[in-house]
């Protein structure tokens, strides 16, 4: 059985590039690829958490700031009514 797959230039050297790298040439990259399960095609890499991914923004406010930042925004709130 034979599939046609329509790739863009880059895409096809993007391919032709990772075959490379493994030493292969891309049909014989693709056949091993091919014949992979799915949990072995992807490389089993731990998760990595959240954590520091904020860090760019700074320290976070303490519960102070927060409530001293409320009460300046509410003072005056709907004292018309």
């Amino acid at each position: 059985m034979s599939v046609q797959i329509e790739l863009s230039d880059q895409q096809a050297a993007a391919l032709q590039a990772k075959a490379a790298a493994q030493g292969l040439m891309l049909q014989d990259w693709l056949k091993k690829l091919a014949g992979q399960e799915p949990d072995q095609a992807r490389p089993a890499k731990p998760f990595t958490t959240g954590y520091g991914m904020l860090a760019k923004y700074g320290q976070a406010p303490s519960a102070e700031e927060i409530n001293e930042n409320r009460r300046e925004m509410f003072h005056g709130f709907a004292e018309d009514f």
